[in-house]
């Protein structure tokens, strides 16, 4: 069936076609080759936009809320409103029996303090928290360990501090483990260190201590300064978050339309606003590369018709030895697949040179704006198969215009 495209006379057909109108036939091509371009080019741009977003929230349970107390704005239940809501590990224990849906419930407190290491001194943010933490915000070691359960358990005096922390406490090139720290006059051993990641719930020069060590430093009893709740893939954080905040109204006697009482950061909304901008702008991608592409094309259509309408005798003459009107199509049809698919080829290959430059230019590094800008073989496969397909449904239409005309009247025409 597919034997002329091994023909010799077929692609030398094709050639003479191309040779006798190079700076025409190039020019149409050029339509083809920038729809190819700007579909591959802007879909590895989002996908690199895609992947330094997924790099920055990498190190966090996306879907994840914070909440934590402040000051209510309604009076409720003999209690005056500008009341200070202080939540409480009690609160979390209820949050997460009775709320459903919840795979970890991470409880916090922070505080502000001075730390001091020999001569130097710095301040951090002083957080008393679970192992649980590593799994909801991992963190990225450097050196060491973080905290475990006998830490806990034994309230020992151990800290894992961020690299900033580190920063303004070591000399360079100095192994902070082992070595101690002051905080609050109490010495504390450091066990670990860890680079804070592009997004960070807190300061980036923390120090994390054992929960039960810092509810005893600090005097914090059961009070706790806010909960990170993360919820299971099949549930909807937004309802969890929903579910917790009227729990824990109901727990701390706050108006159940007090919307100041509680406060809380959904992340899984804001995780999802942006992945939905990302859709958006793939779907855009798409729509004006096949736009451009499916403009290309049909200029090459045009293209053909002109030569159609050149090459009306050459028809004539090929009719009248006794081609079929079905070896005509095939030519034109041939002829305007192989003009698609050279654009197209070199369309995606000045695509991946781009993608390759914008990878070096502003891919490197922490701070990378696009991370790995590349298209897949399955959208390169689909880009290629949409040319082929344009290509034959474009060149049907100058292909039935050369059947269309009689032998002999093709013959006459000057």
């Amino acid at each position: 069936m597919f034997r002329f495209l091994f023909d010799r006379d077929t692609w030398q057909e094709v050639f003479d076609s191309f040779n006798k109108n190079k700076l025409r036939s190039i020019l149409t091509m050029v339509g083809v080759w920038w729809g190819i371009l700007l579909l591959i080019g802007l879909l590895g741009s989002a996908r690199g936009l895609e992947n330094s977003f997924n790099r920055l929230f990498g190190n966090f349970a996306t879907n994840s809320v914070f909440i934590w107390g402040q000051t209510t704005s309604k009076p409720f239940k003999g209690f005056q409103e500008g009341r200070q809501v202080r939540l409480s590990l009690t609160d979390a224990k209820k949050v997460e029996e009775n709320v459903e849906g919840i795979e970890f419930l991470v409880p916090r407190n922070q505080n502000q303090a001075t730390v001091i290491r020999n001569f130097l001194s710095g301040t951090a943010q002083i957080s008393g928290d679970y192992p649980l933490l590593d799994k909801v915000q991992k963190k990225k070691l450097i050196n060491g360990r973080f905290l475990n359960q006998a830490d806990i358990d034994e309230k020992k005096k151990v800290a894992v501090i961020s690299e900033d922390t580190y920063k303004q406490l070591f000399e360079k090139d100095v192994n902070p483990i082992g070595e101690y720290i002051q905080i609050n006059d109490i010495n504390f051993k450091v066990i670990g260190m860890y680079e804070v990641g592009a997004i960070n719930i807190g300061s980036s020069t923390e120090i994390n201590i054992p929960f039960t060590t810092f509810q005893q430093i600090y005097n914090q009893g059961d009070k706790i300064g806010y909960m990170m709740i993360t919820g299971k893939p099949e549930y909807d954080i937004s309802q969890i978050e929903q579910d917790a905040k009227l729990l824990l109204k109901n727990l701390n006697n706050i108006h159940p339309d007090d919307k100041r009482g509680l406060a809380s950061r959904n992340l899984g909304t804001d995780f999802a606003r942006v992945t939905g901008f990302l859709t958006g702008m793939q779907f855009l991608t798409w729509f004006v590369g096949v736009a451009t592409l499916i403009a290309g094309v049909f200029a090459i259509g045009n293209i053909l018709l002109i030569t159609v309408r050149e090459r009306t005798k050459e028809i004539g003459v090929r009719r009248a030895l006794g081609a079929t009107p079905f070896e005509i199509k095939r030519q034109i049809v041939v002829e305007a697949v192989f003009l698609t698919l050279v654009a197209g080829l070199f369309g995606i290959i000045s695509g991946g040179w781009i993608l390759i430059g914008l990878d070096s230019a502003f891919g490197q590094g922490d701070e990378a704006v696009i991370v790995n800008a590349s298209v897949s073989i399955a959208v390169v496969f689909v880009a290629l198969t949409l040319l082929v397909i344009l290509g034959t449904l474009i060149g049907l239409i100058p292909a039935f215009k050369a059947t269309s005309i009689k032998p002999i009247e093709a013959l006459r025409e000057e």
